[in-house]
């Protein structure tokens, strides 16, 4: 079955504080090697009222590991 809802956005959610569905500001959490994590908020009282991923528009490249000086005796550098 093909994807109906490429990138898929909520206007409103419902707000357990306001007690009533509001329109809703999105806010970058965190940039995931899988993706990226994204709060919403409510634009009224700025509860958090929901969470969405993002899969696969960055990817994080590993960087390699950095060589650090041999020690000699002592722990004096070489």
């Amino acid at each position: 079955m093909a994807e109906q809802f490429g990138d898929f956005r909520a206007a409103e959610l419902y707000c357990p504080k306001c007690r009533s569905a509001q329109p809703v500001r999105e806010r970058l959490l965190l940039v995931l090697p899988a993706g990226e994590l994204y709060e919403y908020l409510c634009s009224r009282c700025a509860t958090s009222v929901g969470k969405r991923e993002v899969a696969g528009h960055r990817v994080a490249t590993p960087r390699p590991p950095r060589s650090r000086p041999a020690k000699g005796p002592r722990g004096l550098l070489r």
